[in-house]
């Protein structure tokens, strides 16, 4: 099995059912960035069941949402109407991006970069490149794998200099999760 099924796959799988990793809470560095900003035009990627296409909606965004997993757009769709908001929740490949043109204020990626195939990478960058705004910010969350790790799972320094390129970083704030994942929330904007 290729590394795009494997990994298709694996997503499948966990949406099957509440995954693991969806807590259903925003994090606190995404509450701390819309508390700071006007509200505006956002895109989610990778957004799994909508927990934070919801609550920017609910702070005034327009909101895009975009995941791979049918089962969990339709969660994210019946959770966005549960909580009365609207949304744009589509499944698509974060990879691909059919249709969507829009410049976004803020592009959010908890968790979905950090997945993808190596090989796939730089498309999902020249996406986000092409969509941000020229004011926009890009808020990123992934997990670090040390370099010369043979694993799919993570990035490297040398993947976060290879979106430096394209982007400029503006902060970074590494941790630790749960004492197991080095893990590290990233934010970017275009360069002037």
């Amino acid at each position: 099995m290729n590394i795009l099924r494997r990994w298709k796959f694996h997503f499948w799988y966990h949406h099957r059912q509440p995954p693991p990793w969806d807590t259903g809470i925003t994090p606190p560095e995404v509450e701390a960035f819309i508390s700071s900003h006007p509200p505006g035009y956002a895109l989610d990627m990778g957004c799994g069941t909508g927990t934070n296409v919801i609550r920017l909606a609910q702070r005034g965004w327009q909101v895009t949402g975009i995941d791979f997993a049918w089962s969990a757009i339709r969660m994210a769709r019946q959770k966005a109407q549960q909580a009365g908001i609207t949304a744009d929740l589509r499944v698509d490949d974060v990879t691909r991006l059919h249709g969507i043109n829009v410049p976004f204020d803020l592009i959010l990626d908890i968790g979905c970069y950090h997945n993808l195939p190596l090989t796939l990478r730089l498309n999902y960058q020249g996406h986000v490149v092409r969509l941000l705004a020229p004011a926009g910010t890009f808020l990123l969350y992934v997990h670090l794998k040390p370099e010369g790790v043979n694993q799919d799972h993570g990035v490297t320094e040398a993947d976060l200099e290879e979106i430096s390129s394209r982007l400029c970083l503006v902060s970074r704030q590494d941790s630790t999760e749960h004492g197991r994942h080095p893990s590290s929330w990233l934010t970017y904007c275009p360069y002037s």
